[in-house]
């Protein structure tokens, strides 16, 4: 069943400082180098000599997996039906500070303590993809994510044919505000609309700005050139100079929504459905323009000791009474949409405090968003080296300036 917790996932995220001062993944941004998919015969000569040990060490985020008390019953279930015996360990703070610990063990190929761990689309994962970090996954030993992942998290385009990651969750960038000030929001140009001047809040991270100001031009992140980036920029110079936007934040845009400082926002799913199911009257919305969705991914290190069994866990995540129970804890977007029917199900026998919860998680578009949200929503531009120094001096200035 579903619990309070006392901090979101985009609270842990945002410690990191997501700017270009201390650029730390929290599903903010898609940067670095794209990579070529392994050879086919690297796939099957890796996986040929490796076999189930029985045994797993699990690096995730803290409040990411269901619990109860100090167990974890879906952890408890893949124990049961696989006999592989799970350490997990809430291990990652933020993508900087856990990359900088593994990367030098890596390095030398020494064994980091961990046989998977969940990273966010990002710098540091695709530095740890381009320099050979991760395992080249098996698919075909893969079936529930074959059958049940949605389809919008396969084949990102930060890792084509999810060649080294799955996601183990989906959170997404949109809109959110306070009905009480704010008219019906459908458009993205409601953010630069004068009559919510001083109230509007921009997210201070340049890959989640530089998103929102393309959206407003009607173009592709993933698709843009540095001639649409400085288009982009010269949007939200406008918007900042006409006095709009009250400040650009990070994670405490929240609480000035909440107290009203700011009437309208950029947002992430996961906090606003949380302020909702405390009793906040918040809206959330995926513009028409368009939004954005990262993932948080599983991952297999190259110095993995147990990497069958992360693998068989992989697998074991999709299928959906699994997800549902990871849904209804986490309260981020599941990649297995089978399970908002399994929620209702479990709705349907719940009584009280809890049946009210499941209905809400289940009928939240924030949690399972609509087939129309969904098609709108983009990922972030993968940048090499040199045009992140490009796009990083036109957006920092905007935020910073």
């Amino acid at each position: 069943m579903t619990q309070s917790r006392s901090i979101t996932r985009r609270d842990a995220f945002r410690l990191a400082g997501l700017s270009a001062a201390g650029l730390a993944l929290a599903g903010c941004g898609v940067q670095g180098k794209k990579v070529e998919a392994p050879k086919a015969d690297a796939v099957t000569d890796y996986w040929a000599s490796q076999k189930q040990n029985g045994t797993l060490r699990f690096a995730n985020w803290p409040l990411y997996i269901d619990k109860d008390g100090k167990k974890y019953p879906s952890l408890e279930m893949f124990t049961a039906d696989t006999g592989i015996k799970v350490t997990y360990q809430e291990a990652i703070q933020d993508n900087t500070t856990f990359f900088g610990k593994i990367q030098p063990l890596l390095a030398a190929n020494n064994d980091i303590g961990y046989d998977l761990m969940v990273m966010t689309n990002g710098l540091q994962l695709s530095k740890a993809m381009a320099l050979g970090y991760l395992v080249p996954l098996d698919h075909s030993k893969l079936p529930n994510f074959a059958a049940n992942a949605a389809q919008k998290v396969k084949n990102p385009t930060w890792d084509p044919g999810n060649t080294h990651t799955i996601p183990w969750t989906v959170g997404l960038t949109g809109i959110a505000y306070n009905p009480k000030y704010v008219d019906e929001v459908k458009s993205i140009e409601d953010l630069w609309n004068p009559k919510y001047k001083g109230k509007v809040g921009m997210m201070l991270d340049t890959q989640e700005v530089a998103n929102f100001g393309l959206f407003a031009l009607g173009i592709d992140p993933d698709k843009s050139t540095e001639a649409d980036w400085r288009k982009a920029g010269d949007k939200l110079r406008q918007q900042r100079d006409a006095g709009l936007v009250r400040k650009y934040y990070e994670n405490d845009y929240v609480d000035a929504l909440v107290r009203g400082d700011v009437w309208i926002t950029m947002a992430w799913s996961g906090d606003i459905f949380q302020q909702v199911a405390e009793g906040k009257d918040l809206r959330f919305v995926v513009p028409e323009e368009g939004g954005t969705i990262w993932t948080d991914n599983m991952c297999i290190p190259k110095t993995a000791q147990n990497p069958v069994d992360a693998l068989t866990l992989m697998d074991y995540v999709y299928q959906p009474k699994i997800a549902t129970m990871l849904v209804e804890y986490i309260n981020y977007i599941t990649p297995v949409p089978a399970t908002k029917d399994l929620v209702l199900a479990d709705a349907a026998k719940a009584k009280g405090e809890d049946k009210a919860s499941l209905e809400q998680i289940a009928n939240s578009p924030m949690i399972f968003p609509s087939d129309a949200d969904m098609a709108r929503l983009r990922s972030y531009k993968a940048l090499t080296t040199a045009e992140e120094k490009v796009f990083e001096s036109i957006f920092q200035p905007v935020t910073q300036g």
